[in-house]
């Protein structure tokens, strides 16, 4: 069966945003062009390491001596998008694995999601599976920025971090075990 792929080439919007409370929030990856809306469910690490990948690719294509894109250093202030994610929100799949590109011919960051494999349902003597669903998001270097900025926000926005353990406190306390203390 060909894989299904959401493929936005120049999406209207692109975020990661949360449903639900800090400690058990849901992180989406969403992605809208006109009326056509997906979403896809992530980890917050997932969605973290997202965030830096991408300042750190575009930092390098600032960087780099043989530059030939127009790569903003900060994000230009019409792309902040502080708005919450589209509804009704109706998940396609949960991430697994991730793709993070650069596409010098239209000077776009693409983001590619790939669902969540449950390794029971692999045949160990079959080829690499291709997926069932793809993600597939290109996003000009103003876009991405601000994408990457937001991300940044909305993971650092959830349960403040102990102090002394580094560990997420809890609004009903928190036990701090330190790693000299077990």
């Amino acid at each position: 069966m060909p894989t299904l792929v959401h493929e936005y080439d120049w999406p209207d919007r692109v975020v990661v945003g949360t449903v639900g409370m800090p400690g058990s929030r849901t992180f989406y990856l969403q992605a809208r062009a006109g009326t056509r809306t997906t979403s896809v469910a992530l980890e917050k690490e997932q969605s973290a390491v997202l965030a830096e990948t991408i300042q750190r690719l575009l930092d390098e294509l600032m960087e780099a001596p043989d530059n030939r894109y127009s790569v903003p250093a900060d994000v230009p202030a019409e792309l902040v998008d502080d708005d919450p994610l589209d509804l009704p929100l109706e998940e396609e799949f949960r991430t697994g694995s991730m793709r993070l590109s650069w596409d010098p011919r239209t000077a776009q960051v693409v983001v590619e999601a790939f669902p969540l494999v449950d390794d029971d349902d692999l045949d160990p003597e079959a080829d690499e599976p291709e997926p069932e669903e793809a993600l597939v998001v290109r996003m000009p270097v103003g876009t991405a920025r601000a994408f990457a900025q937001r991300t940044r926000a909305v993971v650092r926005a959830g349960r403040p971090a102990c102090p002394r353990c580094g560990l997420p406190v809890d609004p009903d306390g928190h036990e701090c075990v330190l790693p000299d203390e077990e």
